[in-house]
């Protein structure tokens, strides 16, 4: 093969275009078909990027109203100017809109407090249940001079909120006595945790929901009823605690029997050996799966409108229906709520990585 003299070295043809090892540059262009594959998808994100900005913001309706949408080509602003405080907040009362907003801003204070690694304590512990005693009282109306509102009024992004990240805590500590009792050596508790976790995983979300909003009420005292939200959130939390009993189950199978049989060694009990050695070391091997998780039920959320209840989707769905915008930005209010829920998806994936970075460095 013919050659060439490419800084004072001989290098065959077919290593012409390789760069250095180092450097960004080779992963992209280090070879003819990964420059020519490059080279397309920048071609193809221009043009998507020049169409969407286009839309957005050129061709877009600034100010009017409906009829002003249904001329123009572009994007729908004044629909969020009319509409953003519904889907936000739903049929919450219109000018009590800030206690909604309150009780989000420092549920996510809360959230991006509590991924500090330095704030793991306690103390964390007892603020989480100040903060979450706060917003109920907030939101129902239980502070001084506040009217009240029933949780039927709740609805949009703190309702989302409420349902998925306080069903997923409360679902983590019965996940991983589920877990536990799946690998017990006692016979019955190993087949109650068995048959919990497999009909709960053998049956979709909306068959749960339904069981919880019609059956829960037959085992209650007469005349003793149970608000619609607590129903959905009781259905959450065991449902996802089946799927983290399984996630943890995983998490334990992929440790060596060597570090049972070391704990057991040290002379410590089981629920001791549990909490010191095995947990610490299975909740490292299972932060992806918990975080997937997570982010399944945040968006599956979704489902609790066939009970009544409205969340952030469907208050979406609702500014869509309205009589006055039907038609005109339907698109607008979908990649809206995309938006969002990609969002929250995104931070959550970023913090998943920052956890297995962080106790990667540690256990190495």
């Amino acid at each position: 093969m013919a050659e060439l003299d490419v800084f004072d070295k001989p290098v065959a043809l077919s290593e012409a275009w390789r760069v250095p090892k180092d450097g960004a540059v080779r992963r992209y262009f280090g070879t003819p078909a990964n420059a020519a594959i490059t080279l397309l998808c920048m071609i193809a994100l221009f043009l998507i990027g020049k169409v969407a900005f286009a839309w957005l913001f050129v061709d877009a309706v600034w100010s009017g109203g409906p009829e002003a949408c249904k001329i123009g080509e572009g994007a729908c602003w004044p629909f969020f100017g009319d509409k953003l405080r519904f889907m936000l907040f739903g049929y919450f009362p219109y000018d009590e809109h800030w206690r909604p907003l309150s009780a989000l801003l420092l549920f996510v204070g809360m959230c991006g407090l509590s991924m500090v690694p330095r704030m793991w304590s306690a103390r964390l512990l007892l603020l989480w249940v100040a903060a979450l005693v706060v917003c109920y009282l907030v939101m129902t109306g239980g502070f001084a001079g506040m009217t009240a509102v029933p949780t039927t009024k709740w609805g949009g992004l703190p309702l989302s909120f409420m349902l998925s990240f306080v069903g997923l805590t409360c679902a983590f500590p019965l996940g991983i006595l589920l877990a536990l009792g799946r690998t017990s050596n006692l016979p019955a508790i190993r087949v109650i945790s068995i048959v919990f976790i497999e009909f709960m995983r053998g049956v979709p979300l909306i068959s749960v929901l339904f069981m919880a909003s019609v059956m829960l009420p037959l085992f209650m005292p007469g005349g003793m009823s149970v608000a619609t939200l607590l129903r959905a959130q009781v259905a959450v939390i065991l449902f996802a605690a089946a799927y983290v009993a399984e996630t943890v189950r995983g998490g334990l199978q992929s440790l060596p029997s060597g570090q049972f049989e070391a704990a057991q060694a040290m002379g410590l009990h089981y629920w001791l050996m549990m909490r010191l050695v095995i947990l610490p070391q299975a909740i490292k091997a299972m932060i992806p799966a918990l975080v997937s998780t997570c982010i399944n039920f945040f968006q599956d959320t979704t489902l609790v409108t066939i009970i009544g209840l409205l969340d952030f989707l469907t208050t979406v769905r609702g500014a869509m229906r309205d009589p006055n915008w039907q038609g005109i930005a339907v698109l607008e209010g979908y990649l809206f709520a995309a938006a969002v829920y990609c969002l929250f998806s995104a931070i959550m994936s970023a913090y998943s990585r920052f956890l297995e970075r962080r106790f990667r460095a540690g256990h190495d």
